[in-house]
């Protein structure tokens, strides 16, 4: 806060007592904390409990019972682990979250100066009561909702609350919002409604209701239960059929559980959760932070991508972009506040005499100023750039006239000390300044709306000249520019007002500022439409603005474009019949937003907004995704959020939706390798028989079989780097079942392709007189290593050694079974010559062969 702003709110008017304290604490007991009520603390035990709701995990927690009822307490053990582990990585990252949203966050105005018993004093925020008299200056966060008793040039940024990127001027009378900031200007308020009965805790209010199931999670639990199903009735069929050939009721018990539990993919939690927890920490790298661990898949679904305007397309920053003079207009080029950039004039850099009547004009507006920018070194965000100290359009100027080459603002102001001032108002539209000069005259600065100041009242110019000027403004207005009017003249005498001063003036010209895209913005937005993904604009600003800042980011075609742009009281009205034809919404309101993102999920999409203020945070609840921004985002939008973008850069939300389809793939990729070895597993113990293999393989085979295929080189699947051209294809219909687009039919080929070559191999070494059971054995675990490996996109990466290390460690687990006297023993298997390997090895060849040579028929992550 400036001294000068100091000063001005430690000055209340006399007629002001404020509350007594004995009735503000009595006030407090009545009305409660002025705070929006926080969510409840989730219990740890709660946490655990969701984990383990899961249906795959239900089915685990089943295969242990089992497995401890028929005395494989080892097998249970190593189930349990992936239960536990699954659970706790599950756990650790939603409360790893957490704690990184509480750090983030902080109250929005931690305290306030209030006037109680006639003295200003300084109260925390959740201490203010209704009937407080606010005392507000430049910086100030507004405490509660109030009404304005007082003003003085007060201009307040309600972009938080709504959306409008231009401050508001605010008047006696006015009604000031909990969570707005005070841009300019001092005022006095009395507080009308604090903590859920202020705007912002309305707002709040609407995010009450649970959190749906996400897509992987609906997906998941449904295969979960089919699995449950057909793997029950299988392994009762292989009880049966073992029965009905002599074997006893305790081999064939013991050998349908051992079946159960291979055919269901226990490492499947841990795959997931493996996977997830990689994108998360990918993502966190790349400035986004997963509050919850399943929405990084679901950000892989995303169809739609919602987005605000300001700060989120934008650079949240006033930036001029044009200067107009009688002799032609200039444009500027730059980011943000920063001091440098480029000018250009008619296609060139402008010659020093061009340059003139420029420098005039700008050194007239940061004359006619009162804000200021801070260098990057005392930046309160610790970024190394420039920032506004005030109102964000008078530090464009500022900036605008470092461009141009103008003195600095303190040099102007020793040589042109101020002498007198007639602030802006919402009445007046116009801000007028008076300077002494150094030959004694006295200079007249003034800015306003084109509309008051380019009027013969205050300009003593040609007709013609003033309607040019006039049709200009207009065009730049339309195009969503703020337009300024610039002018001054010189007084042999000081005017007893500065108001006096306000006729006979010169034009300078017009200043045509806004909030401008970020640079990659378009980019960004072409590479969201390049995945699929629908990019729709839904801001609270005005209508041109929006257009004008949509057209230039790409979401429409150009400002002549049939395409319209639909407001909030056209969408209340009903005027709109189908809200998801329309790309750019404006001047909405919360609840509008809600019915925005609804309308999409209720046409079948998944979608993402993205959001700052806590007019976002309703929406940000109900959609699939939400994501927040973490630098400018307010405590409302964080907590509603499930993704926390740390650097307030939309591009991350797209590498966050390259990582969700990266995990879903991997995913998918796992089950086809998974369940495929699970179906072979029980098609060998089925067919065996009937080509004279009594019982293929025995209970502890099978589960050693299954813990090499389902164990490492499963859980190392989940690693697997991003597909070729996972952003340049669409996404995957919402009612897309996991096992849809072609991998169920790929997992049966591959099924029946491991069960014929391992059955071969076994029939083979039957016939050549070899241990045909440990062939068998090792065939079906071999052509199943080959089909993991075969399954890659990217067969000879670096970027996950853990896979091939994996199988490699699975193969040396293997001979250990055959070699290895204890395991021998307990698996009940015979050592087997070069023969037997080879016919391993030809069983490993095909299943890698089938794997890889069939993802033209049925792969299709990489197409369009």
């Amino acid at each position: 806060m400036t001294t000068h702003a100091a000063q001005q709110k430690s000055a209340p008017a006399a007629h002001h007592r404020g509350l007594t304290e004995p009735e503000a604490a009595r006030r407090l007991a009545e009305h409660g904390r002025n705070e929006v009520a926080a969510g409840k603390a989730v219990p740890l035990y709660t946490r655990v409990g969701a984990q383990l709701k899961d249906a795959l995990i239900m089915v685990l927690l089943g295969a242990v019972v089992l497995t401890v009822v028929i005395g494989d307490h080892a097998d249970a053990v190593v189930i349990a682990l992936v239960i536990v582990v699954n659970t706790a990585v599950g756990v650790v990252q939603e409360v790893r979250a957490d704690n990184a949203v509480a750090a983030l966050s902080a109250m929005s105005a931690p305290n306030a100066r209030v006037l109680r018993d006639s003295t200003p004093r300084e109260v925390p925020a959740a201490e203010v009561v209704p009937g407080d008299v606010l005392l507000l200056g430049e910086g100030d966060i507004v405490a509660a909702d109030a009404e304005l008793t007082e003003a003085s040039a007060l201009l307040i940024d309600e972009s938080m609350l709504t959306g409008e990127s231009v401050s508001v001027d605010k008047d006696p009378g006015s009604r000031l919002s909990a969570g707005t900031v005070v841009v300019r200007g001092r005022g006095v308020a009395t507080v009308t409604a604090t903590g859920a009965d202020s705007a912002l805790g309305r707002i709040a209010a609407l995010l009450d209701g649970r959190r749906e199931p996400t897509p992987l999670q609906r997906r998941l639990g449904a295969l979960g239960r089919v699995l449950a199903g057909v793997t029950l009735a299988l392994c009762l069929v292989v009880f049966v059929l073992g029965l009905a050939r002599g074997f006893s009721v305790a081999t064939m018990a013991v050998t349908a559980i051992s079946l159960a539990v291979a055919a269901v993919p226990e490492s499947l939690p841990a795959v997931v959760t493996l996977a997830l927890a990689l994108g998360a920490r990918r993502m966190a790298d790349r400035h986004a932070l997963v509050r919850r661990l399943p929405a990084v898949e679901t950000l892989g679904s995303v169809s739609v991508l919602a987005t605000d305007k300001t700060g989120t397309l934008t650079e949240g920053r006033m930036v001029v972009q044009h200067v107009w003079t009688p002799r032609g207009t200039f444009d500027f080029f730059g980011i943000g506040y920063e001091l440098e950039g480029d000018i250009r004039f008619e296609g060139g850099r402008p010659t020093a005499d061009e340059l003139d009547p420029v420098r005039e004009l700008l050194t007239v507006t940061a004359l006619c100023n009162d804000a200021g920018l801070r260098p990057p070194q005392d930046s309160p965000d610790g970024e190394n750039r420039w920032t506004a100290v005030g109102d964000p359009m008078e530090a464009a100027l500022l900036a605008a006239a470092a461009k141009a080459g103008c003195a600095d603002q303190a040099s102007l102001q020793r040589g042109h000390a101020r002498t007198g001032e007639a602030p802006f108002d919402s009445v007046r539209k116009r801000m007028t300044t008076l300077h002494t000069t150094p030959s004694g005259q006295v200079l007249v600065c003034l800015k306003g709306a084109p509309e008051v100041v380019l009027d013969a009242a205050v300009l003593g110019e040609r007709t013609d000249l003033l309607r040019g000027a006039r049709q200009e403004a207009a065009l730049l207005a339309s195009h969503g520019y703020r337009v300024l009017a610039v002018a001054s003249g010189t007084r042999d005498d000081v005017p007893r007002h500065p108001a006096d001063a306000e006729s006979g003036l010169r034009l300078l010209g017009l200043v045509a500022i806004r909030d401008p895209p970020k640079p990659h913005a378009a980019a960004t937005l072409a590479a969201c439409r390049a995945a699929g993904i629908t990019p729709v604009l839904i801001t609270g600003d005005h209508p041109a603005t929006a257009r004008a800042i949509a057209t230039r980011v790409g979401l429409l075609n150009d400002e002549h474009t049939q395409e319209h742009v639909v407001t909030g009281p056209d969408v209340a009205a009903g005027l709109v019949a189908d809200l998801t034809a329309v790309k750019v919404f404006a001047r909405t309101t919360p609840q509008q937003k809600l019915d925005i993102v609804e309308a999409w999920r209720s046409h079948g999409d998944i979608t993402a907004m993205t959001g700052d203020g806590v007019n976002d945070g309703p929406a940000l609840r109900q959609a699939d995704i939400g994501v927040a921004m973490g630098r400018r985002g307010t405590e409302v939008a964080r907590q509603a959020a499930d993704l926390v973008i740390t650097d307030d850069e939309l591009s991350t939300v797209v590498a966050a939706v390259e990582e969700g389809r990266r995990v879903y793939d991997n995913i998918r990729r796992f089950l086809v390798y998974g369940l495929a070895g699970g179906a072979a597993e029980i098609l060998v113990m089925l067919a065996g028989p009937v080509l004279g293999l009594a019982l293929p393989l025995r209970a502890g085979q099978i589960l050693w079989i299954n813990l090499l295929t389902h164990g490492l080189t499963g859980v190392a699947m989940g690693a697997e780097p991003v597909a070729p051209g996972a952003m340049h294809r669409p996404p995957r219909p919402a009612g897309q079942q996991i096992l849809g687009d072609g991998a169920w039919q790929r997992l049966l080929l591959l099924a029946a392709v491991v069960t014929t070559s391992s059955l071969g191999a076994g029939v083979v070494a039957l016939h050549w007189g070899l241990p045909w059971q440990s062939v068998l054995f090792l065939a079906l675990l071999a052509g199943q290593l080959g089909v993991v490996l075969g399954l890659r996109t990217r067969l000879l990466t670096r970027q996950n050694l853990f896979l091939p290390l994996s199988v490699l460690a699975s193969i040396l687990l293997a001979a250990a079974a055959l070699y290895v006297p204890f395991l021998r023993a307990v698996l009940d298997t015979e050592p087997i010559g070069w023969t037997g390997k080879g016919l391993a090895a030809v069983a490993a060849i095909t299943g890698f062969a089938a794997a890889r040579y069939s993802r033209p028929a049925f792969h299709k992550e990489t197409r369009r």
